[in-house]
């Protein structure tokens, strides 16, 4: 599974809060760690999405 943020994203850090092993805040926006998400944080990367208050996860499968 792959993430990405988009731009609307506000850097409100709840992603990151939520799972911070896929991701984490940059200078403007959150980021995503790596290319592929690992399996063991798919679920908690989907709370994280479902959460963002401004949908910007988009995940691709």
């Amino acid at each position: 599974m792959q993430v990405r943020i988009e731009d609307t994203c506000t850097a409100c850090g709840l992603c990151c809060e939520t799972c911070p092993e896929v991701f984490s805040l940059g200078d403007v926006i959150a980021e995503v760690i790596g290319d592929e998400v690992p399996a063991e944080y798919e679920a908690t990367a989907r709370e994280a999405a479902e959460e963002c208050p401004v949908e910007a996860i988009v995940i691709d499968e």
